[in-house]
């Protein structure tokens, strides 16, 4: 039989696959290291298990303690994970700006999870940095594992991920592109890579509010190039001991807008549905497109998955809300969606009023147009026709033709719903719009209402 003897020994052996749409117009090969067949469904979970093990062996994590961490979330799961097989509680300090779902998902693997505010400096008593090492001096038997600062976590991508990936492309890879966070992921595969070709290219994707770019071009740590950002799990306002700066060739900043646009695009155009971090490290690699050419081969890793992130960067009034999600205005053959299937109904000039009057009625509408020998000669609205009627009752009797106001206006169907609207007024009630198959259509101002509500 073949099997696993625990969850822990499914850590790794992740995919390569091909990106064939977002990135069709780059002539390099991209292809994405997808994380998220760990167990963990992150990355996380190679440095996770690393850092417990060697913690285990130098004897700072003893028998029934307690590991304490501040996460960004996946590695809080990957050290569930761990804590689960190897017999230790778990507590998860987090920023308040990471997703429900993460918190929901540690909170289900038995972690214990403290929200802690976002928009403090790190040696702020209430950040979750503080707070992680706070709670590991209160609690007995426990060790603060600290991923930023732990070089296990670049040990283990150097000694399973870099060598995963050099096996994968045959050594033929030629540029590593990364979102970096605590420095882990790309210093140790950076690391192994440049040892086995110097050459090759390590990248590393930022974003803007972190310190990253600036002291790697400059070496100054530059206070205000930290602001609150929304991306989550790269850029930081710290220089955690696990960024090797001299194994990164060049960092790229990456708006927050565009890492959740393309994090969605991952999804839609190449049906991998991974996490935040991924679209900013694809549109990393478009911004630097430039740089590649045919003979190279790009790898570029992709940390979590979207589950983490339906609530947010899937969810289309969480983008919305942030102007990331671009508002499709309706033209105004969108406006007659909702009785595009139903004929026009019109009235002749010669009708009596009367007639009018029950026809409008009948189908429980309030304006309608008036037509003789298929033309469009006129209009009639209830507020008007009323009128008319209080002062001269004997009207009902007059043929249509006799009280009808101006035909109503023909719009194009692409013309935008501002335009429809600037056009319906108190003086004109409606606008007609032809379809493709040459079907007129009205819309009333209870259409541009129903479009915008």
């Amino acid at each position: 039989m073949k099997f696993y003897s625990n969850i822990l020994d499914t850590i790794g052996d992740t995919p390569l696959v091909k990106l064939n749409h977002i990135a069709k117009d780059v002539k390099a090969t991209v292809l994405a290291k997808v994380e998220t067949t760990n167990p963990g469904n992150s990355v996380k979970d190679r440095m996770a298990l690393q850092m417990v093990l060697d913690a285990e062996a130098d004897g700072s994590l003893k028998p029934g303690g307690t590991i304490i961490e501040g996460t960004s979330g996946n590695t809080g799961m990957g050290l569930a994970l761990a804590a689960i097989v190897r017999g230790y509680k778990l507590i998860c300090t987090l920023s308040d700006k990471q997703s429900k779902e993460k918190m929901d998902i540690l909170r289900a693997v038995g972690a214990e999870v403290i929200v802690c505010p976002t928009n403090v400096e790190p040696d702020d008593p209430r950040s979750y940095y503080s707070v992680a090492r706070r709670l590991a001096e209160e609690t007995p038997n426990s060790i603060y594992i600290d991923q930023y600062n732990n070089l296990s976590n670049r040990k283990a991508h150097y000694q399973t991920t870099g060598p995963e990936i050099w096996e994968q492309t045959e050594g033929k890879i030629t540029h590593f592109v990364v979102g970096v966070g605590t420095g882990g992921t790309i210093s140790g595969v950076g690391k192994y890579l440049k040892e086995q070709n110097p050459n090759v290219k390590i990248w590393g994707i930022d974003t803007y509010g972190s310190v990253f770019k600036k002291y790697h071009e400059t070496g100054i740590f530059d206070n205000n190039e930290i602001y609150p950002y929304i991306t989550e799990g790269i850029g930081e306002d710290i220089l955690p001991e696990n960024v090797d700066f001299d194994v990164i060739d060049h960092f790229e900043k990456v708006t927050d807008k565009d890492g959740a646009i393309y994090t969605r695009r991952l999804a839609r155009e190449e049906g991998i549905f991974v996490g935040n971090s991924a679209g900013s490290a694809i549109k990393g690699v478009l911004q630097l497109a430039d740089e590649l050419t045919e003979d190279d081969v790009v790898v570029v890793l992709f940390h979590d998955h979207g589950t983490r992130y339906v609530g947010k960067i899937f969810n289309d009034d969480w983008m919305r809300d942030r102007g990331f999600l671009e508002v499709e205005k309706p033209t105004a053959i969108d406006l007659i969606a909702g009785h595009k299937d139903k004929n026009l109904l019109t009235v002749d000039a010669a009708a009596s009023v009367q007639a009018a009057i029950e026809q409008m009625r009948k189908f429980d509408i309030s304006q309608i147009p008036v037509v003789h020998e298929s033309d469009y000669v006129g209009s009639v609205d209830e507020s008007n026709l009323y009128a008319q009627l209080l002062e001269h009752p004997d009207l009902r009797t007059a043929t249509v033709k006799e009280v009808m106001k101006e035909a109503f206006p023909f719009v194009n169907g692409n013309d935008p719903l501002e335009k429809v609207s600037s056009m319906i007024n108190r003086e004109n009630q409606a606008v007609l719009v032809r379809d493709a198959a040459g079907n007129d259509h009205i819309i009333t101002k209870y259409d541009i209402i129903d479009a915008i509500r």
